[in-house]
């Protein structure tokens, strides 16, 4: 099977996205000298998709059960609020729940503009209190976010491409005898790049039959690349960019400044070796159809920092037959940067610019590092896509806010666009989602099921 989740790329598993990420919540009371037991309370959307329309109320239902012995009195709360924590509306109802008892409580939002919303549910009991989070999105279709594109922005990119143009790529093929079985042959890449840079990747192609769709898997951030040994329905390509798993040899920042690498330069910033790789990447593979490769149908695809790589490489190569990518990262830096700070505790990766621009103070401002994102941000790249385009987005998600992947995905001028959301869900898709991304791959590729 090809599509393993190409998400899980930071998993902080703490207590609040335990919280935010569980459609049943229980809790416990811990107090020795109170009465023991548990609360169940579960947050259905009217839709289940969490998508409501502008022309109509978000509706949730609450599901309470207690298995306390003795009867407790209390309150529901519900908050909405922005995705930047600004209050917009707020209610409540009393809750009485009997000797393990139960109660269901309709909520019903009045109707709000297009945005992403997080809705608080507060559960205020004569031996619990708790809260517990969810989020809603209304017509996704008409979330506008403000475009910050230089005006060189192309000329910027046409200077990278010519610049690796003239890179001879030195490409070698060399087959992983240990790696390959009876389904597929594993190849090890090799390939110069950018500033003459040295990157590597994954190739595997089928055993049987020739003239394989190949996907064109993008990494996430510091995550190396594996290649799929699983018998597949295509052929593909996995690549390590510059700093990532096998390319190391020359860049090789610390995890934790991989991003901040040269950040003060835009002529030097780590993406813009990171982005020409893709595209000598999207090289290796036009220039291999001896491997078995159909080169006329190539799809890109990536998570997080993958989906920012397959957005760019689909806007500057057209050599790309579709595009699907799941929770992307660093889309509409301005706005994600504004929503990570309003946090009550900033979030990753914009808590990472933080700490630097902290130590920069005064020589790197905050406008500044901005200027230099407005070249790399892939809401600009995505007006320049004109293949099919699939993206995933967990409703959830702290790391790349979904108002900026829509918003991102309302700038795409392709003639065919989708997207699914997981509502219960951070920075992941669930199987679902991968499931229909399998089948999208298919159709939009013309492979046989």
């Amino acid at each position: 099977m090809l599509l393993h989740r190409v998400t899980n790329i930071f998993v902080f598993a703490g207590c609040l996205l335990l919280l935010l990420t569980t459609g049943s919540v229980a809790f416990a009371q811990e107090d020795a000298d109170d009465p023991k037991g548990e609360i169940f309370m579960e947050a259905k959307p009217g839709h289940k998709n969490a998508i409501f329309s502008e022309n109509g109320s978000i509706a949730y239902k609450l599901k309470v059960k207690s298995t306390y012995d003795v009867r407790q009195d209390g309150k529901l709360t519900y908050e909405l609020l922005t995705d930047d924590w600004k209050k917009v509306w707020s209610g409540s109802t009393s809750v009485r729940l009997g000797k393990n008892g139960s109660g269901t409580y309709n909520v019903r939002v009045p109707q709000q503009k297009p945005g992403v919303y997080r809705l608080h549910f507060a559960l205020n009991l004569s031996y619990y209190d708790d809260t517990v989070r969810r989020v809603a999105v209304v017509s996704p279709e008409k979330i506008v976010t403000e475009s910050h594109m230089p005006g060189d922005f192309d000329s910027f990119w046409a200077k990278a491409k010519d610049q690796l143009g003239k890179v001879k790529p030195e490409y070698t093929v060399t087959e992983d005898v240990k790696q390959s079985n009876r389904d597929v042959r594993v190849y090890k890449v090799e390939m110069r790049s950018l500033d003459n840079v040295k990157i590597r990747g994954w190739l595997t192609v089928p055993t049987e039959g020739k003239n394989w769709p190949v996907i064109y898997k993008l990494p996430g951030y510091n995550i190396p690349m594996k290649p799929e040994t699983d018998k597949p329905d295509f052929a593909v390509f996995a690549i390590d960019v510059r700093g990532n798993g096998m390319s190391r040899d020359i860049v090789a920042p610390q995890a934790d400044r991989y991003n901040v690498t040269n950040i003060e330069n835009r002529d030097r910033y780590i993406y813009r070796g990171v982005y020409m790789d893709c595209i000598r990447g999207l090289d290796f593979i036009m220039s291999h159809a001896d491997l078995g490769l159909n080169t006329s149908k190539v799809a890109v695809l990536g998570g997080s920092q993958g989906a920012t790589l397959a957005v760019v490489v689909a806007a500057l190569d057209k050599r790309v037959t579709a595009c699907t990518f799941e929770l992307p990262l660093y889309a509409d830096m301005h706005d994600a940067y504004h929503i990570g700070t309003s946090f009550p505790k900033t979030t990753w990766p914009v808590n990472r610019f933080q700490d630097y621009l902290k130590i920069r103070r005064g020589s790197f401002t905050e406008a500044k590092f901005l200027a230099v994102w407005d070249y790399y941000d892939p809401q600009n790249f995505a007006s320049k896509i004109s293949c099919p385009v699939l993206m995933g987005v967990g409703l959830l998600d702290e790391f790349c806010p979904p108002r900026c992947s829509f918003g991102m995905y309302n700038k795409l001028t392709t003639y065919q666009k989708e997207f699914r959301v997981a509502p219960d869900k951070a920075h992941e898709m669930n199987f679902d989602y991968f499931m229909f991304q399998l089948l999208w791959l298919k159709e939009s590729l013309r492979v046989p099921n």
